[in-house]
């Protein structure tokens, strides 16, 4: 067979199951470009901006859990999608990134559009390659498949000059497709262990990461917490992975987690860390986090065993893997006065959603949404008060329904993640719920979504302020509030128009119900905008380096409950 570099490249990965790329052509990988025109295997999506193209790629890649591609060209291109990478690697998402170089001769010239893509990636990567032959791409492109989705998923980085592209290349063979290495095994002393301390224990409880849902582990951990009758908490990453309605979950823990669940954490004698890296959102301060616990941490990743907590028993192994070995060990346990406190906890400090009944206020909004969009639908949020009031609210019940930026919190996240989605699955309900704020980001790619006819519903909140940065200055800046309002907003509802989607503005609207339910009735994409009050909070809140158990909660609320409408200078 002979062929160029970038037709091999584009063979290569059909041969792995892709058949959507999301990028930019520019002038460094137009070879990779002109060989993908000449093959109509896979569908090119054309992102308006590289870093929409690489939230586009993750969008994919966390619907399925399948490895997903994005292209960029050198310099600029390279630098755009630079975000989006780094958001992969925090939260774990098998992303190949493939970029156009200058040709070899000039790289280290200041060429034109020329960067060290290498370097920069370094950090942000799973693992990045410079290729310098085309012979090199025969094992680079397997190879990068399997390192992005064995063990911890991750991105991985692959960046070809100019001149490899357009090299010429004679093989007779295909090298073998890369797919994940087998599962690492627990040893069976540490499953022993683990059984003798869950059972020793009087008040456990379960800490679900992101890491249960990359293993696809729900089943398990659910199995697990019945078994052992284990109250569960899950980190943000692990929305879904037991259902919110689950009599045993207490929710997401943390810096916004109801009351009674990091009371709960704050009594606990056992945490059992399931594929979770205790992070400074879920944890609060560290030396005040399950003070009188002993730990188990299950991750397949041994550089979070002990980064943040030192266990008491450490296993390094797959999630899947380890509990399809602990289950059988474990006899059914009521823990019926674990469970009673955990009762009382609920109703003594119950997690207060105000305006839950009222669609014109945030907590009555998510509600609203579950009901148009039903509570199956795949929802990306972008980053800040509406990704956690939805985080807080939404009715979650399974894995891969929850579309979040969280190491990373990247503003500009949710649409093109959302689009990702609904471009993968496009027979499923796909919801973006973003603030101004986050949406100014990345919204070109509503031209992207009207293009490719993606079937996607956009509800903006407007409070026409940096709603998380607003809320902050508000409680711990003396009310000094900081470049965090937009002195001039857009019309939101043009904007969309004039990218070719439909939109619904709820502040025309009397039937505030009725008019959610067109929306959602429509085909195609759709902006819902909703005038929210900038003084609406995120409550409860754990201040920046405070303890979860003393939480900033929802002040009693008097009869008027302070008129939380929009005023009509933010309905625009």
């Amino acid at each position: 067979m002979k062929m160029t570099g970038a037709e091999l490249v584009i063979r290569l990965l059909e041969r792995q199951g892709i058949r959507q790329i999301a990028g930019i052509p520019g002038g460094a990988n137009l070879p990779l470009y002109d060989a993908l025109a000449r093959r109509p295997v896979i569908q090119h999506i054309l992102a308006r901006h590289e870093q929409g193209a690489g939230f586009i790629a993750q969008g994919m890649a966390r619907t399925t859990g399948q490895t997903a591609v994005c292209f960029a060209t050198s310099g600029p291109g390279a630098t755009n999608i630079i975000t989006a990478i780094a958001d992969a690697k925090l939260d774990s998402i098998p992303v190949v990134s493939i970029s156009g170089q200058v040709p070899q001769h000039l790289i280290g010239t200041d060429a034109f559009q020329e960067v060290d893509v290498f370097g920069m990636s370094l950090s942000i990567t799973k693992h990045n390659y410079l290729v310098k032959s085309v012979e090199e791409l025969l094992d680079t492109i397997p190879e990068a498949f399997r390192i992005a989705a064995s063990g911890r998923p991750g991105p991985v980085w692959i960046d070809i000059p100019k001149d490899v592209q357009n090299a010429s290349i004679e093989f007779d063979e295909w090298p073998e497709i890369g797919s994940a290495t087998p599962r690492i095994e627990p040893e069976s002393p540490a499953i022993e262990q683990a059984q003798t301390m869950i059972e020793a224990a009087e008040r456990p409880i379960l800490y679900l990461g992101g890491g249960v849902i990359h293993s696809e582990a729900c089943e398990q951990v659910g199995a697990l917490a019945e078994r052992s009758n284990l109250p569960t908490v899950n980190t943000l990453m692990a929305m879904g992975a037991l259902p919110t309605d689950h009599r045993l979950s207490l929710g997401m823990l943390g810096m916004h987690a109801a009351p009674y669940t990091n009371l709960a954490l704050h009594e606990c004698d056992l945490l059992i860390a399931v594929g979770a890296r205790f992070d400074d959102r879920a944890t609060g301060k560290v030396a005040e986090f399950c003070p009188n616990a002993k730990v188990i941490h299950i991750d397949i990743d041994s550089s979070e065993l002990g980064k943040i907590r030192q266990p008491t028993l450490s296993i390094c192994a797959d999630v899947a893997a380890t509990l399809d070995q602990l289950l059988p060990t474990l006899p059914q346990r009521a823990r019926t006065h674990w469970n009673a406190r955990i009762a009382e906890l609920k109703a003594e400090h119950p997690m207060n959603t105000p305006g839950a009944e009222d669609p014109t206020r945030p907590y009555g909004l998510i509600a609203a949404i579950a009901r148009h969009a039903g509570r199956d639908a795949i929802v990306a949020t972008d980053v800040g008060q509406h990704q956690m009031w939805t985080a807080q609210a939404f009715p979650f019940m399974r894995p891969r329904q929850w579309l979040t930026s969280g190491g990373l919190g990247t503003m500009g996240f949710g649409l093109p993640a959302a689009l990702g989605a609904a471009l993968t699955d496009p027979d499923e309900t796909v919801v973006c719920i973003s603030g101004d704020g986050s949406f100014l980001m990345n919204n070109q790619e509503m031209i992207t979504a009207a293009e490719e006819g993606a079937d996607l519903k956009i509800v903006l909140m407007n409070n026409q302020t940096l709603g998380l940065v607003h809320q902050q200055q508000t409680l711990f800046y003396g009310k000094r509030l900081s470049a965090s309002k937009f002195k001039q907003g857009p019309d939101f509802c043009m904007m969309a128009q004039s990218m070719g989607i439909a939109a619904v503005d709820l502040a025309d609207e009397p039937d505030i119900d009725a008019a959610l339910a067109r929306a959602f009735a429509m085909k195609g994409a759709v902006l819902i905008h909703v005038p929210i009050c900038p003084e609406q909070q995120v409550l409860p809140m754990v201040a920046p380096g405070g303890a979860n158990h003393d939480m900033i909660r929802h002040p009693e609320l008097d009869s008027s409950e302070k008129n939380d409408a929009a005023p009509a200078a933010h309905r625009n």
